[in-house]
């Protein structure tokens, strides 16, 4: 397991970003009906834990990125693939995260309560 932390999974942040904004999206969507019938706000730790998975993902791709430095000097290893594939990971799971942080930021403002 110490390994995987290590050398990273370059297609991480492609997976967990998406899929920590759409989680995220529905459950506040869910969430809408019982935050305005108890005055409770949940969506701030929706946003947190989502953030925090879209930045785990882009964590791990960098990782990927990172230790597949060294490969992409040896001509034989194919190491320029998965540096692209790592970086396009770590690209797309910062902007899902900044999604989900802009769509979080709404919260501040506005209850979701108003008609």
């Amino acid at each position: 397991m110490a390994a995987f932390y290590r050398s990273g999974l370059s297609s991480a942040g492609v997976f967990a970003g998406p899929l920590a904004w759409f989680v995220s999206l529905q459950t506040k969507y869910a969430l809408v009906p019982w935050v305005c019938a108890n005055k409770a706000q949940l969506i701030h730790p929706v946003t947190l834990a989502s953030a925090l998975i879209g930045l785990a993902g882009a964590w791990l791709s960098w990782r990927a990125y990172a230790s597949s430095g060294s490969a992409s000097q040896d001509p034989q290893a194919g190491g320029r693939p998965h540096q692209f594939l790592a970086m396009l990971s770590v690209l797309v799971a910062l902007l899902f995260t900044l999604v989900i942080v802009v769509q979080g930021t709404a919260a501040f403002f506005l209850e979701g309560c108003e008609r």
